[in-house]
C-alpha cells in the first residue's frame, strides 16, 4: 500500500466523527435502553400508607420513560428549542425534559384499582452535544454555521450552567470474573480467588482464601471476618461430601486438599450450616431471627450477579455454590502452580466505564432520591386527606438537581471525584485529547509502579507516550488514535443460546438446545 492510499484511508476514517464516537455510542445506548432498565429495576414505589387499620395501602407503579430534545423555558412561560451555543452564551444547562408514566394504585390483591395514571415530567436530563437527542444532530455544515456552531467541533461533552464538561472514561477491574492471586501481605503462602460481583449498581467483593494450614475461607459483605468454605457451600444446598469434591475438581491432588477441608468441617447438613451462619451474622438474637437473617444475607450479599429474573431461589443458591467451587479450584490450581497469578494490569481483566455507564449510575441514585420524595409527598397528601394525584406528588427539581450537580462539580456517586472535567479548549488537539482520555481509580499518592508501567496488552489500544508528568504519570492515559471501543453484549440470552447450540453445557437458564457442533470444534 503506497503513501497516497494510506492517506486516503486515513482521511476517510477520520472524516466520520470517530474521535468522540465512544462517548456518543455509550450515551445513545443509555438513552435508548439504559434509562428504561433502571426504571424497570425500580418498578414500584411503596409507601407506609395502609399501616394503620381502616386504611387502604397505596403504591406507585412506574412505566415507560422517555427523553425529548433540549428545551428552554422563557420568562413568559413558553418553551423553545435550545441550541448548544445559546446555552453557552446564556450560562444555562443544555438539558431535555424527562417524562415518565406513573400510576397511583390503591388497595391490594383483587381490590387493586388505579386512582390516577398519567405521563408526567419528572425532571431534566443534561444532553450530550452531538448525541441522537441533541438538537443539532444531523445538521449540515452550513446549518451549523448559521446557528453559531463550529462544524469541526467533535461534541461528546455536556453543557451545564454554560460550562462545557466532559465525563472521563474510567478504568475498572472486570466485574463478575474470577481473579486468582497470592496475598501480597504473606507472599506465596496464601492463595486468594476473588470476584467483584456486580448487579444493578451494587458491587460486592467476594474472596475465597486458602490459609496457611490449607483450609478454605470465604469473605463477603455484611459478614465480619470469614466463613468456612464447606459450611457456606452446605448452607447453599450442596450437602454430600462427594458432590462438593466433584464440583471443585476430579484431580487427585485437589481432591486430597478438599478431603482435608471436609475433615475439618464442623457441620454436615444444610440446616446446621444455616444455623452456624445465623450465629455469625446475628449473634445474641433469637434462633428464628438468626435463621431469617442468615438466609437474607446469603441471598442478598453473596454473589448478587448470579440472580436472574424468573430463576427459582433454590437454583440461584446452587449456582452460587457451583461458582464458589470454581473459585476454590482456582485457589488450589494456584497452590499447585498449575496456573499463574492473574495480572490485574492485563487489559483482558479490565473494563472501561464511558459516559453512558457513568450516567446510568447517576440516574439510578437520582431515581431513588425521586422515589423517596414521591413517597414522602404521597404520605403527606394522604395525611391531609387531599386527592392523590401524580402531578402534585412529583417535584421535578429533585431529579434535575441530582443529575446536574455531579456533572457541574465532578463529584460522582460512590465518593469519586474528578469524573467530570472542564473541556480543555487550549487548542483543537487539546479538545480531541481530552475526549479520548482515560483515568485509573488508583490513588496518585501511592507508588503503584506496575499499574503505571506500559503493559504489552495496551499495544494498539493506549497511546504509549501521551501521559502527564508527575504524580499522575501512567495513571492518566489516552486512547490510541484509531482505537474503537466495543460495547457490552446487550442480548445475553441470545449469546447464551448461541453458545449452547455450539455444544457448551451447563449454561444457567438455557435448556433443550440442540448442539450444532461438538465441544471439540
Amino acid at each position: 500500500m503506497n503513501r497516497e492510499d494510506r492517506r486516503a484511508i486515513s482521511q476517510e476514517y477520520f472524516s466520520k466523527e470517530r474521535l468522540a464516537e465512544h462517548h456518543y455510542r455509550s450515551f445513545n445506548s443509555f438513552l435508548e435502553r439504559g434509562m428504561q432498565r433502571v426504571v424497570d429495576e425500580k418498578e414500584t414505589i411503596d409507601t407506609d400508607i395502609g399501616d394503620k387499620e381502616d386504611e387502604e395501602p397505596v403504591h406507585v407503579e412506574l412505566g415507560d420513560v422517555r427523553v425529548v430534545t433540549p428545551r428552554v423555558r422563557e420568562a413568559d412561560g413558553s418553551e423553545e428549542l435550545l441550541y448548544p451555543q445559546e446555552a453557552r452564551l446564556r450560562n444555562i444547562t443544555y438539558a431535555a425534559p424527562v417524562f415518565m408514566e406513573m400510576s397511583i394504585v390503591k388497595g391490594e390483591g383483587e381490590d387493586e384499582r388505579v386512582v390516577d395514571a398519567t405521563e408526567t415530567k419528572v425532571g431534566r436530563m443534561p444532553i450530550m452535544v452531538g448525541s441522537q437527542k441533541c438538537n443539532i444532530a444531523g445538521f449540515s455544515d452550513e446549518e451549523l454555521i448559521d446557528i453559531g456552531e463550529d462544524p469541526a467541533d467533535p461534541g461528546g461533552y455536556f453543557i451545564v450552567n454554560g460550562s462545557e464538561r466532559v465525563l472521563m472514561t474510567s478504568e475498572d477491574l472486570a466485574p463478575n470474573k474470577i481473579l486468582a492471586e497470592y496475598d501480597s501481605k504473606y507472599g506465596d503462602e496464601i492463595q486468594v480467588a476473588k470476584t467483584f460481583s456486580q448487579r444493578r449498581g451494587y458491587r460486592a467483593l467476594v474472596l475465597v482464601e486458602r490459609t496457611r494450614d490449607g483450609l478454605l475461607e470465604v469473605s463477603f459483605p455484611s459478614v465480619s471476618g470469614s466463613v468456612n468454605f464447606v459450611t457456606l457451600v452446605r448452607a447453599l444446598g450442596l450437602e454430600s461430601d462427594e458432590e462438593i469434591v466433584h464440583r471443585v475438581s476430579d484431580d487427585p491432588e485437589i481432591v486430597k486438599f478438599m478431603l482435608e477441608n471436609l475433615e475439618a468441617a464442623d457441620v454436615q447438613t444444610e440446616e446446621e450450616a444455616i444455623e452456624t451462619l445465623g450465629k455469625r451474622v446475628a449473634s445474641g438474637q433469637g434462633k428464628n431471627y438468626q435463621l431469617k437473617r442468615a438466609n437474607y444475607v446469603i441471598d442478598r450479599y453473596l454473589l448478587p450477579h448470579l440472580h436472574e429474573e424468573g430463576v427459582e431461589e433454590e437454583d440461584v443458591r446452587i449456582n452460587k455454590a457451583y461458582y464458589l467451587c470454581r473459585m476454590a479450584e482456582a485457589c488450589f490450581e494456584l497452590a499447585l502452580e498449575r496456573r499463574e497469578s492473574d495480572d490485574k494490569d492485563h487489559y483482558a481483566n479490565k473494563r472501561l466505564k464511558v459516559s453512558g455507564d457513568l450516567m446510568k449510575d447517576l440516574f439510578r441514585t437520582a431515581l431513588n432520591k425521586l422515589a423517596r420524595d414521591v413517597k414522602y409527598q404521597l404520605e403527606r397528601a394522604n395525611m391531609r386527606n387531599r386527592q392523590l394525584s401524580v402531578n402534585t406528588v412529583v417535584r421535578s427539581d429533585v431529579l434535575t438537581e441530582r443529575l446536574e450537580h455531579p456533572i457541574a462539580t465532578g463529584n460522582w456517586v460512590g465518593g469519586r471525584s474528578g469524573v467530570s472535567q472542564l473541556v480543555d479548549r487550549t487548542d483543537f488537539m487539546g479538545v480531541l485529547s481530552h475526549l479520548r482520555r482515560l483515568r485509573s481509580p488508583l490513588s496518585r499518592s501511592q507508588p503503584h509502579f506496575e499499574a503505571r508501567d506500559l503493559h504489552a496488552t495496551q499495544w494498539g489500544r493506549i497511546c504509549p507516550s501521551e501521559t502527564p508528568e508527575g504524580p499522575n504519570c501512567g495513571l492518566v492515559k489516552n486512547f490510541a488514535q484509531a482505537m474503537e471501543l466495543s460495547q457490552n453484549v446487550e442480548d445475553e440470552q441470545g449469546l447464551k443460546r448461541e453458545l449452547a447450540s455450539m455444544g457448551v453445557e451447563g449454561i444457567p437458564g438455557i435448556e433443550g438446545v440442540e448442539p450444532t457442533a461438538s465441544a471439540d470444534d
